[in-house]
């Protein structure tokens, strides 16, 4: 029993002196971490990473003179358009030139059998100088009666008579004279000339078609069809079109009238012809201003004059129409794309010198080829964000990656008019 209790005795001691060394370990690492700490001083608080700058791109507002025009649509008309008809009757000796190439004025097209005309431009001619023959002759005895009247050999009644005989004489010759004349102006028109340079379009007769001048008093334009077997036809032998130079018409709202009357008296005003892909054809200028307003339209029908040197305007074609009513002097131009629209109007973002950006409210008066005209806001010279306003705040740091050239976008969309 003793020996019992001296064993849990000692189970306890034991149990006591293992606590007092764990914790007597315990103290001893926290005394050493402790000491450690106090050897290397706590770093200073982090701080936050400064945002990024965003990438931009940017160009300066500049300025220079921006033309005001009118956008429209307008139709080539050739200035002189023309169909052939013969004049006198006969068949198609000759042809001589090719449907669809360019003709001269004068240029020889047809010839018309002129056989039976020369016979009758020399029968003409014979009967002209028989009746010449016949006058002289009247006129000799008209002398001979005359003399014999003042000797009183014959009646004065008999030398009146040949005066009238003569006169007779002379309206016959006169009448001769003038069949000469039409005999040879018909024989003329065998030879078929064009009565304008331009193109020839298709042909609407043949080789050896019997031709004659159409029916009636008007020569219409539309055609009948050609035969071959000997009938006359009276339809259009070919058309013949002018393009150089050419007319462009167009129609602009009548609230600009007064604005491009007062500039063109100062000097015809520019016209831009523009393909429907959006290329610069040519440039004319303007010509006409119609003496009327159309009412129901609310517009005034205009028309414009170009070389066509190349032959790019085709008559009948549809063209867009720049009219340049006016040029703007001196004014601040940024790119298009530069401005944004908000709540408050329109705005652009200005970089700074420190490289941030401020939002800057603008009046933009009028856009057109990309260009924008700043009529308050800017005064030139500030470099302007032209892609990437969406990252975009008053202050946002900014890192222009690829800066345009002073006014490089607003001059190369300038150049383009």
């Amino acid at each position: 029993m003793h020996d019992i209790k001296h064993a849990s005795k000692f189970k306890r001691s034991a149990r006591h002196r293992g606590v007092k060394i764990i914790i007597g370990l315990s103290i001893i690492v926290g005394i050493a971490f402790g000491v450690r700490e106090l050897g290397n001083p706590a770093p200073p608080p982090s701080t936050a990473a400064a945002p990024a700058a965003v990438p931009v791109t940017a160009a300066l507002a500049i300025r220079q003179d921006v033309p005001d025009v009118v956008h429209v649509i307008g139709t080539v008309q050739s200035i002189d358009g023309i169909s052939l008809y013969p004049r006198v009757t006969g068949n198609i000796q000759k042809i001589e030139f090719t449907p669809g190439q360019n003709v001269k004025q004068g240029q020889e097209l047809f010839l018309i059998d002129p056989r039976p005309y020369q016979a009758a431009l020399d029968q003409a001619k014979a009967q002209l100088a028989h009746d010449q023959g016949v006058l002289a002759e009247a006129k000799m005895d008209l002398q001979r009666y005359q003399t014999l009247q003042a000797q009183n050999s014959i009646a004065a009644q008999t030398a009146q008579d040949q005066v009238y005989v003569v006169q007779q004489d002379e309206g016959t010759v006169q009448l001769d004279q003038a069949n000469v004349e039409t005999a040879q102006l018909n024989l003329e028109f065998c030879h078929i000339t064009s009565p304008v340079s331009g193109r020839a379009g298709i042909l609407q007769v043949d080789l050896g078609n019997l031709v004659g001048p159409p029916s009636g008093a008007s020569s219409s334009t539309s055609s009948t069809s050609t035969t071959s077997s000997g009938q006359t036809t009276s339809s259009s032998l070919v058309s013949i079109t002018q393009l150089q130079p050419i007319y462009v018409n167009f129609a602009v709202p009548q609230i600009l009238l007064v604005q491009i009357k007062r500039n063109q008296v100062k000097g015809a005003l520019e016209v831009r012809a523009y393909s429907q892909a959006g290329k610069l054809v040519e440039k004319g200028k303007l010509t006409v201003i119609n003496n009327q307003v159309n009412t129901s339209a609310g517009t005034v029908a205009m028309q414009a004059t170009f070389d066509n040197a190349d032959e790019s305007l085709w008559p009948g074609e549809f063209i867009r129409v720049e009219l340049v009513v006016a040029t703007r002097q001196n004014v601040v131009t940024v790119a298009s794309q530069a401005v944004m629209a908000g709540p408050n109007g329109s705005y652009v973002y200005v970089i700074g010198t420190n490289g941030k950006v401020k939002r800057v409210g603008v009046t933009v008066t009028s856009q057109q080829g990309g260009i924008s005209v700043i009529g308050e806001g800017l005064s030139g010279g500030e470099n302007i964000v032209t892609n990437g306003q969406y990252r975009l705040d008053n202050g946002t740091q900014v890192a222009v990656r690829q800066a345009a050239a002073p006014g490089a976008e607003a001059s190369a969309q300038a150049q383009q008019q």
